[in-house]
């Protein structure tokens, strides 16, 4: 593998990194500034939320500066976005500046969930775009657990350390904006956005360097007769582009229709269900954070062996399973699996729609609609990732949690049904390929 490669797709899949840190840093911080500034329940929703719905307006928005000034400056505004909210959040002094502050670092996850796996797919050869594109998710990840790690860390050094808990994600957010400098922009956006087939050659030179100038030219070739095949006026909302549009709006909505958000997000609340005491359930809640980082390096390992379409149908498999077995346990009142169960569902959400989703979405679109397919897909998933989670504390209420838990396990057995019949196979195939396959090129 190309070392020079790895390290490209690995700087632009620490967005990812900075993603989940942003998103998981306000844990360790939010109460002591809900006592700070005497904050109501709707105002203290709406400063913990103001990052989820910059999240989704920098998912529907994401696409636009992706496609009109190039994946490369992009990555490098999304880590200035994230550095302006880390250190404006250490700083804030009163909580409307504080939620303007949030909601700049939401904008830029939701940018980045758009530019940062489209930029790899770009650049990654068919035989290994699965595991560099897949990166994302394993920052992510690892993110998520990096802004437990530092919260803990700083819990207690002083009477300001929710300030420093949220500021300091500025260092990381430099070094990756410096690192984005060095990146080369992606040769498809050069050729066919920019027109400037000289410099994408040359890039295309960077990323394989083993091919000849004749294989390389014949390469830059098929790109841009994949951009004419559309023209200037041509529109994303056709029949042509109904199939890759109905993909990444049903991978999207069947991720979040998984409860996975819901069980990220309120692990303790369904441990303490079973029984466990409040200490006990956070603990158990760690676990999922390591479960969630060790299956999405498998998934990541198997992508590019076994193809997206396997992975999915194995994660659909735990799904079902997992959350079948959920289900009857808080049904019959056997709650002693229910922690089991709950590892389960995480594993089979990392082996599966986690390692996936990222990597198929930036594989499905034309070229010069990737941008805009891309930002379809990431603003179905962060829509639905508000909504699931502003509402489930309302559905855990209002329903038996068997119930939940059994129409969680029913949209899963949904999404088998559809990876059997409508998800296509893209492992080892060139973007172009792919193309042609859905009828799109």
């Amino acid at each position: 593998m190309n070392l020079r490669l790895v390290l490209r797709s690995l700087t632009a899949s620490l967005a990812g990194f900075l993603f989940g840190f942003d998103t998981v840093v306000i844990s360790g911080a939010e109460k002591t500034i809900q006592a700070l500034w005497g904050l109501s329940d709707e105002l203290h929703g709406l400063a913990m939320g103001a990052a989820l719905w910059g999240t989704v307006l920098g998912a529907f928005l994401g696409g636009w500066p992706t496609e009109k000034i190039g994946r490369k400056k992009t990555l490098i505004w999304i880590g200035v976005l994230y550095f302006v909210s880390a250190v404006w959040s250490g700083l804030a002094t009163d909580v409307y500046s504080f939620i303007i502050a949030r909601f700049i670092g939401g904008l830029g996850v939701g940018v980045s969930t758009i530019a940062a796996p489209m930029y790899i797919s770009e650049i990654a050869p068919a035989r290994l775009r699965g595991r560099l594109a897949g990166l994302f998710q394993f920052n992510i990840v690892f993110g998520i657990l990096a802004a437990f790690l530092s919260n803990a860390l700083l819990a207690g050094t002083s009477e300001h350390d929710w300030r420093w808990m949220l500021g300091v994600e500025a260092i990381p957010a430099l070094i990756y904006t410096i690192l984005c400098f060095i990146i080369p922009e992606s040769p498809r956006w050069l050729i066919g956005h920019a027109g400037n087939t000289v410099e994408g050659l040359r890039v295309l030179e960077l990323i394989n360097p083993d091919r000849s100038a004749a294989v390389l030219r014949e390469e830059a070739d098929v790109i841009s007769a994949s951009y004419a095949a559309y023209s200037k006026s041509s529109r994303f909302w056709t029949k042509k582009l109904r199939i890759p549009i109905l993909l990444a709006f049903l991978i999207a909505f069947f991720n979040q229709l998984s409860g996975i958000n819901a069980v990220l997000y309120f692990a303790p609340r369904i441990f303490e269900m079973t029984g466990l005491g409040s200490r006990a359930a956070l603990l158990q809640s760690v676990g999922i954070g390591i479960t969630n980082l060790v299956f999405t390096f498998i998934g990541l390992w198997l992508i590019d062996r076994l193809g997206r379409r396997t992975l999915l149908y194995i994660g659909s498999v735990g799904y079902i399973v997992s959350l079948g077995l959920c289900s009857w346990a808080f049904f019959y009142e056997y709650y002693a699996i229910v922690p089991a169960c709950i590892f389960m569902f995480i594993a089979a959400h990392a082996i599966g729609q986690g390692a996936v989703i990222w990597v198929l979405i930036s594989e499905i679109f034309p070229d010069k609609f990737r941008a805009t397919g891309q930002s379809l897909g990431s603003f179905t998933h962060w829509i639905f990732a508000a909504l699931l989670t502003t509402f489930f504390p309302k559905m855990i209420t209002a329903f038996a949690p068997g119930y939940v838990f059994l129409f969680f396990c029913l949209m899963m057995v949904l999404q088998l049904f559809w990876v059997k019949l409508m998800v296509p196979e893209t492992k080892g195939r060139s973007l172009e390929e792919i193309q042609r396959d859905l009828g799109v090129s």
